[in-house]
Protein backbone atom coordinates (compact mmCIF):
# COMPACT_ATOMS: atom_id res chain seq x y z
CA UNK A 1 0.00 0.00 0.00
CA UNK A 2 1.38 3.37 -1.01
CA UNK A 3 2.08 5.70 1.87
CA UNK A 4 1.23 9.19 0.66
CA UNK A 5 2.16 11.75 3.29
CA UNK A 6 -0.46 14.35 4.07
CA UNK A 7 0.76 17.64 5.46
CA UNK A 8 -1.14 19.75 7.98
CA UNK A 9 -2.22 22.37 5.45
CA UNK A 10 -3.81 19.63 3.35
CA UNK A 11 -6.10 18.26 6.07
CA UNK A 12 -9.24 19.35 7.85
CA UNK A 13 -8.25 17.26 10.81
CA UNK A 14 -8.18 18.28 14.46
CA UNK A 15 -5.90 16.33 16.79
CA UNK A 16 -6.72 16.35 20.48
CA UNK A 17 -4.40 14.89 23.11
CA UNK A 18 -6.08 13.54 26.25
CA UNK A 19 -3.86 14.32 29.23
CA UNK A 20 -6.27 14.37 32.14
CA UNK A 21 -5.75 10.85 33.48
CA UNK A 22 -4.77 10.15 37.09
CA UNK A 23 -1.86 7.79 36.23
CA UNK A 24 -2.72 5.72 39.30
CA UNK A 25 -1.00 2.53 38.16
CA UNK A 26 2.11 4.37 37.01
CA UNK A 27 2.46 6.40 40.21
CA UNK A 28 3.74 9.47 38.34
CA UNK A 29 2.23 11.77 35.75
CA UNK A 30 2.53 9.82 32.51
CA UNK A 31 2.33 12.75 30.14
CA UNK A 32 5.44 14.33 31.67
CA UNK A 33 7.33 11.05 32.01
CA UNK A 34 10.74 11.28 30.35
CA UNK A 35 10.85 9.04 27.28
CA UNK A 36 14.13 8.98 25.37
CA UNK A 37 15.05 12.21 27.09
CA UNK A 38 11.89 14.27 26.59
CA UNK A 39 8.42 14.36 28.17
CA UNK A 40 6.17 11.73 26.64
CA UNK A 41 3.56 14.27 25.62
CA UNK A 42 6.17 16.15 23.59
CA UNK A 43 6.89 12.94 21.69
CA UNK A 44 3.17 12.66 20.91
CA UNK A 45 3.07 16.27 19.72
CA UNK A 46 6.08 15.67 17.46
CA UNK A 47 4.28 12.75 15.81
CA UNK A 48 0.86 14.31 15.19
CA UNK A 49 1.60 18.01 14.71
CA UNK A 50 2.86 17.64 11.10
CA UNK A 51 -0.49 16.18 9.99
CA UNK A 52 -2.85 18.27 12.12
CA UNK A 53 -4.78 21.31 11.00
CA UNK A 54 -5.56 22.01 14.66
CA UNK A 55 -3.91 20.63 17.79
CA UNK A 56 -4.96 21.11 21.39
CA UNK A 57 -4.96 19.30 24.72
CA UNK A 58 -7.71 18.26 27.12
CA UNK A 59 -6.31 18.51 30.65
CA UNK A 60 -7.58 19.70 34.01
CA UNK A 61 -4.63 21.64 35.41
CA UNK A 62 -1.94 24.06 34.34
CA UNK A 63 0.98 21.60 34.21
CA UNK A 64 1.17 21.74 30.42
CA UNK A 65 0.95 25.48 29.88
CA UNK A 66 4.64 25.51 28.93
CA UNK A 67 3.80 23.77 25.65
CA UNK A 68 2.10 26.92 24.30
CA UNK A 69 -0.84 24.94 22.97
CA UNK A 70 -4.52 25.54 23.68
CA UNK A 71 -5.55 23.60 26.76
CA UNK A 72 -9.21 23.02 27.61
CA UNK A 73 -10.79 21.51 30.70
CA UNK A 74 -13.26 18.62 30.57
CA UNK A 75 -16.68 20.00 29.75
CA UNK A 76 -18.24 17.34 31.98
CA UNK A 77 -15.89 16.31 34.77
CA UNK A 78 -15.52 12.81 36.18
CA UNK A 79 -16.26 10.80 33.04
CA UNK A 80 -12.72 9.73 32.21
CA UNK A 81 -11.84 9.14 28.57
CA UNK A 82 -15.47 9.41 27.43
CA UNK A 83 -15.68 12.91 28.90
CA UNK A 84 -12.38 13.78 27.27
CA UNK A 85 -13.63 12.59 23.89
CA UNK A 86 -16.85 14.60 24.25
CA UNK A 87 -14.87 17.71 25.17
CA UNK A 88 -12.56 17.19 22.20
CA UNK A 89 -15.49 17.02 19.80
CA UNK A 90 -17.17 20.00 21.42
CA UNK A 91 -14.05 22.17 21.14
CA UNK A 92 -12.67 21.08 17.74
CA UNK A 93 -13.05 23.46 14.82
CA UNK A 94 -12.82 20.79 12.10
CA UNK A 95 -15.42 18.28 10.99
CA UNK A 96 -13.01 15.38 11.48
CA UNK A 97 -11.29 14.77 14.81
CA UNK A 98 -8.66 12.32 16.03
CA UNK A 99 -8.32 11.90 19.78
CA UNK A 100 -5.03 10.42 20.97
CA UNK A 101 -3.67 9.47 24.38
CA UNK A 102 -0.58 10.95 25.97
CA UNK A 103 0.61 7.44 26.88
CA UNK A 104 0.94 5.99 23.37
CA UNK A 105 4.61 6.42 22.40
CA UNK A 106 4.26 4.73 19.01
CA UNK A 107 1.14 6.41 17.66
CA UNK A 108 0.85 5.52 13.97
CA UNK A 109 0.42 8.41 11.56
CA UNK A 110 -0.15 5.87 8.80
CA UNK A 111 -3.13 4.26 10.55
CA UNK A 112 -4.68 7.62 11.44
CA UNK A 113 -4.21 9.02 7.94
CA UNK A 114 -5.74 5.91 6.37
CA UNK A 115 -8.72 6.29 8.73
CA UNK A 116 -8.96 9.93 7.61
CA UNK A 117 -8.99 8.91 3.95
CA UNK A 118 -11.71 6.33 4.61
CA UNK A 119 -14.00 8.71 6.47
CA UNK A 120 -13.63 11.30 3.72
CA UNK A 121 -14.81 8.91 1.02
CA UNK A 122 -17.59 7.22 3.01
CA UNK A 123 -20.62 8.25 5.02
CA UNK A 124 -19.05 6.89 8.20
CA UNK A 125 -19.25 8.74 11.50
CA UNK A 126 -16.37 6.75 13.01
CA UNK A 127 -13.48 4.94 11.34
CA UNK A 128 -11.66 2.84 13.89
CA UNK A 129 -9.00 0.09 13.98
CA UNK A 130 -10.01 -3.29 15.35
CA UNK A 131 -7.40 -5.79 16.48
CA UNK A 132 -7.29 -9.49 15.73
CA UNK A 133 -8.41 -10.02 19.35
CA UNK A 134 -11.59 -8.06 18.60
CA UNK A 135 -10.70 -4.87 20.47
CA UNK A 136 -11.45 -1.41 19.15
CA UNK A 137 -8.67 1.19 19.32
CA UNK A 138 -10.56 4.47 19.88
CA UNK A 139 -7.35 6.48 20.29
CA UNK A 140 -6.37 5.80 16.68
CA UNK A 141 -9.81 6.54 15.23
CA UNK A 142 -11.30 9.40 13.24
CA UNK A 143 -14.61 10.88 14.41
CA UNK A 144 -17.16 12.99 12.54
CA UNK A 145 -17.56 15.82 15.02
CA UNK A 146 -21.23 16.81 15.12
CA UNK A 147 -22.84 13.38 14.77
CA UNK A 148 -20.54 11.80 17.33
CA UNK A 149 -20.81 14.49 20.00
CA UNK A 150 -24.60 14.26 19.95
CA UNK A 151 -24.50 10.48 20.28
CA UNK A 152 -22.01 10.71 23.16
CA UNK A 153 -24.09 13.31 25.00
CA UNK A 154 -27.09 10.98 24.77
CA UNK A 155 -25.28 8.06 26.44
CA UNK A 156 -23.72 10.35 29.03
CA UNK A 157 -27.22 11.47 30.02
CA UNK A 158 -28.05 7.80 30.61
CA UNK A 159 -25.07 7.30 32.92
CA UNK A 160 -22.78 5.49 30.48
CA UNK A 161 -19.00 5.84 30.83
CA UNK A 162 -17.63 3.24 28.42
CA UNK A 163 -15.68 4.87 25.62
CA UNK A 164 -17.51 3.03 22.84
CA UNK A 165 -20.94 2.80 24.48
CA UNK A 166 -22.50 5.07 21.83
CA UNK A 167 -21.30 3.25 18.71
CA UNK A 168 -24.70 1.64 18.07
CA UNK A 169 -26.15 5.11 17.38
CA UNK A 170 -23.73 6.01 14.57
CA UNK A 171 -22.22 4.47 11.44
CA UNK A 172 -18.93 2.79 12.29
CA UNK A 173 -16.43 1.53 9.72
CA UNK A 174 -13.84 -0.88 11.10
CA UNK A 175 -10.24 -1.07 9.92
CA UNK A 176 -9.48 -4.77 10.26
CA UNK A 177 -6.28 -6.19 11.68
CA UNK A 178 -4.92 -7.08 8.23
CA UNK A 179 -5.07 -3.44 7.14
CA UNK A 180 -3.67 -2.21 10.44
CA UNK A 181 -0.81 -4.70 10.35
CA UNK A 182 0.10 -3.56 6.83
CA UNK A 183 0.36 0.00 8.15
CA UNK A 184 2.02 -0.97 11.46
CA UNK A 185 4.14 -4.03 10.62
CA UNK A 186 5.98 -3.91 13.95
CA UNK A 187 2.67 -4.17 15.82
CA UNK A 188 3.50 -1.41 18.31
CA UNK A 189 1.05 1.39 17.46
CA UNK A 190 -1.45 0.48 20.18
CA UNK A 191 1.10 -0.14 22.92
CA UNK A 192 0.29 2.14 25.85
CA UNK A 193 2.10 2.86 29.09
CA UNK A 194 0.22 2.12 32.29
CA UNK A 195 2.89 0.63 34.53
CA UNK A 196 6.64 0.84 35.08
CA UNK A 197 6.99 -2.49 33.24
CA UNK A 198 5.11 -1.04 30.25
CA UNK A 199 7.41 1.98 30.30
CA UNK A 200 10.56 -0.15 30.41
CA UNK A 201 9.31 -2.33 27.55
CA UNK A 202 8.35 0.66 25.37
CA UNK A 203 11.63 2.45 25.91
CA UNK A 204 13.53 -0.74 25.09
CA UNK A 205 11.66 -0.93 21.77
CA UNK A 206 12.33 2.75 21.07
CA UNK A 207 16.03 2.37 21.79
CA UNK A 208 16.28 -0.62 19.46
CA UNK A 209 14.59 1.40 16.72
CA UNK A 210 17.05 4.25 17.28
CA UNK A 211 20.01 1.88 17.10
CA UNK A 212 18.74 0.46 13.81
CA UNK A 213 18.56 3.90 12.22
CA UNK A 214 21.85 5.19 13.65
CA UNK A 215 24.55 5.78 10.99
Amino acid sequence: MANVEIQKNQTELSFVILAGGKSRRMGVDKCLLSFLGKPLIERIIDIVDPISNELFIVANDAKLNYLNLRIVNDNIAGLGALGGLYTALLEAKNEFVSVVGCDLPFISKDIILEAYRIIQRTQADVVIPKTSQGYFEPLHAIYRRDTCKEAILTVISKGERRLISWFSAVKVVEMDNVLCESLDPEGIAFLNINTQADYNFAEEIANKKLNKTAP
